[in-house]
């Protein structure tokens, strides 16, 4: 199960993704990784997520700061 900073992080890399119309594959595709991956992390149903690697990743290919997915203050675990 996916914890509320997991979720509040994919949430928001979506939101740019979606900004910037890209799609699921689109992103894949310029992170290197299956299109799977990404409806992995998007999707509720699997455990999948990004980490502080993949946030620096996206980062670069939305231009814009690895901050802009991470919420300003710490959210709590339940």
């Amino acid at each position: 199960m996916k914890s509320k900073v997991d979720l509040y992080v994919i949430q928001k890399v979506k939101e740019r993704r979606l900004e910037m119309n890209l799609s699921q594959a689109d992103l894949a595709h310029l992170l290197g990784m299956s299109v799977g991956f990404i409806g992995k992390v998007e999707s509720a149903q699997y455990p999948s997520h990004y980490n502080i690697k993949h946030l620096n990743q996206l980062a670069g290919i939305l231009e814009c700061s690895p901050q802009d997915f991470l919420p300003k203050k710490p959210l709590p675990d339940k």
